[in-house]
């Protein structure tokens, strides 16, 4: 469960983030806090993995706020004001907001966020990896929105606007194209073998040819990449 908290002191931010939160599994609101000392009072004594963040509060503005903060979580900034942007990725900000924004903008801004380390949990994340952990992200499936793990994926397939991909039980429809979802796929352990396929090598059962066996699946390698990628599985092996 991510752990996510709310600096903002407006009561109707707080409605759209939470209502927002609440259609993503596992993103859980732990705490709501309506100015910034509220907040540091709060996160002196709690641990939290995300935090939704205005700028234009009263008395301490979140960016004085966020410079208080010794070892901050992943922060999202969301406000009404575009020309702070520049200063919060000097902040190390994870993606900023502007209001209002749509869930599809907002679930951007959280796979982005969860789909890299934070100050707070860099030990965390790292024996995660060591144990076989693998990141995590969210798409948008027909009627709902998915948690995909990386780990379970076998390979993607474009189909135009949209993409399909083959997990390990069943396959999901996605509303992305195949080259948003290479953005949000681990360079490690995910190559691109065709226009419209991106395969998981750890996945890979046996190559024949100019065919990639993958369980029960059968994916072409692409001309253009069949040279790379012989060597990359000759020199994975």
């Amino acid at each position: 469960m991510i752990k996510c908290i709310i600096v903002d002191d407006e009561p109707l931010a707080h409605d759209l983030v939470t209502t927002f939160c609440k259609r993503i599994p596992h993103l859980q609101v732990v705490a709501q806090c309506y100015d910034a000392f509220e907040a540091l009072e709060w996160l002196n004594s709690n641990n939290v993995d995300l935090m939704f963040l205005d700028l234009h509060m009263p008395e301490l503005k979140g960016f004085e706020f966020l410079r208080t903060l010794q070892a901050p979580p992943k922060v999202i900034v969301t406000t009404a004001y575009k020309e702070h942007a520049l200063e919060g990725y000097e902040l190390a900000i994870k993606d900023y907001l502007v209001k209002p924004f749509s869930f599809e903008r907002f679930l951007k801004a959280v796979n982005k966020a969860i789909g890299s380390p934070s100050s707070v949990s860099n030990k965390q994340n790292n024996s995660e990896e060591k144990e076989g952990h693998v990141s995590r992200f969210f798409v948008k499936g027909e009627k709902e929105h998915y948690q995909i793990n990386t780990k379970d994926i076998l390979y993607v397939e474009a189909k135009g606007n949209y993409a399909t991909m083959f997990m390990e039980k069943g396959e999901i429809l996605v509303h992305e194209k195949i080259s948003g979802l290479e953005e949000l796929l681990p360079e490690s352990g995910f190559l691109r073998v065709h226009r419209s396929f991106i395969i998981s090598l750890n996945k890979i059962t046996s190559m024949k040819g100019d065919v990639l066996i993958i369980g029960n699946h059968e994916v072409p390698i692409g001309q253009t990449y069949s040279k790379a990628i012989r060597e990359i599985i000759l020199n994975k092996k």
